[in-house]
């Protein structure tokens, strides 16, 4: 049984959540939702207190742990009244994983700007799930879909703080995170590594930036020296392409669009995000609240949907680990 948080109640969440119960429902994977039950309707709710209630309802209702809103949630209209709400179903599907109550959490698409106006002080879910994990700054967001999994370096700061932070040792803590989820959480036995540049050509030889040798080339070394298969720097605008990425597991890239963008376009609607440094499994939709579009039905689960398959399959592997 999985741990599926609320989101921010105004968004796609819900809606997403009830298409994922419908698709789920026989088969699996298994999940309840922490949130307001209220915020689900069309489909047969059944509050539960635990996991194991859940378990047994899932196939003919959608199970909910309740989280109760401070006020009605209104479809693409966010209300920072709801974000300790928001917060909560978060904090409490934690405890559960890390109390082996449930294998996994997913979480559904939060607004950063709401929870900043509330006083969150997380940049996003990823530093607030280590935090809650007791093992922040261990944390490393993976974006993974069945064609390509990528790792941002750094991560949710502005283009010119990523600059800033980019350094040796860290690509070397996220390339040996990365490393040790994709044998632990993936079950891939000798995972590959490629290491992506950080300028146009990975900055031909020098002559369009020096940071490929001065800060890259030496994180290389490093993880190659601990015994890993790492490849690298690679030109950012080539290594993407289908005969790329068939002669890597994961790639390591320098900013959070570089990244992001290959991965989405891809696949947007299969993309999974993952938090791996974690003692839980984590997973989520790559996609955000889409506030402009919530109540309207339009919504694409597959996302969320391939997000709880990917959770159950990683607790999977960890547990046979």
């Amino acid at each position: 049984m999985l741990a599926l948080t609320m989101g921010d109640p105004a968004g796609v969440g819900p809606e997403l959540t009830v298409a994922a119960w419908r698709a789920l429902r026989v088969g699996g994977p298994g999940f309840m939702v922490l949130g307001d039950p209220a915020l689900y309707p069309g489909v047969p709710v059944r509050v539960v207190a635990d996991a194991a209630q859940a378990a047994a309802v899932f196939g003919e209702a959608l199970p909910v742990l309740p989280v109760g809103l401070a006020c009605a949630a209104r479809p693409g209209t966010p209300d920072v009244a709801n974000a300790p709400a928001v917060i909560d179903s978060i904090a409490r599907a934690v405890e559960l994983a890390l109390a082996g109550q449930v294998g996994a959490v997913v979480t559904n698409p939060i607004s950063k700007l709401v929870l900043k106006q509330a006083g969150f002080a997380h940049p996003g879910h990823t530093e607030y799930l280590a935090e809650l994990c007791g093992v922040p700054g261990q944390e490393v967001m993976m974006l993974a879909c069945p064609e390509l999994r990528v790792v941002p370096v750094t991560i949710h700061v502005s283009l010119r703080r990523a600059l800033e932070r980019l350094t040796a040792d860290e690509i070397v803590r996220c390339g040996r995170t990365t490393a040790a989820a994709l044998r632990r959480d993936f079950g891939i036995a000798a995972p590959r590594l490629a290491v992506a540049g950080l300028n146009p050509h990975a900055g031909e030889g020098g002559v369009m930036g020096g940071e490929e040798g001065e800060i890259i080339a030496p994180a290389i070394a490093v993880l190659r020296g601990e015994g890993m298969d790492v490849t690298g720097p690679w030109p950012p605008d080539t290594m993407f392409t289908p005969p790329a990425r068939a002669r890597y597991d994961a790639a390591l890239c320098m900013y959070h669009d570089q990244a992001l963008i290959p991965l989405k376009t891809i696949d947007m609607a299969g993309g999974v995000n993952v938090t791996l440094g974690l003692p839980i499994v984590r997973t989520s939709p790559d996609h955000g609240t889409a506030f402009d579009i919530a109540g309207q039905g339009v919504a694409d689960p597959s996302s969320l949907i391939a997000a709880l398959k990917l959770a159950r399959d990683m607790a999977r592997n960890r547990s046979a680990a």
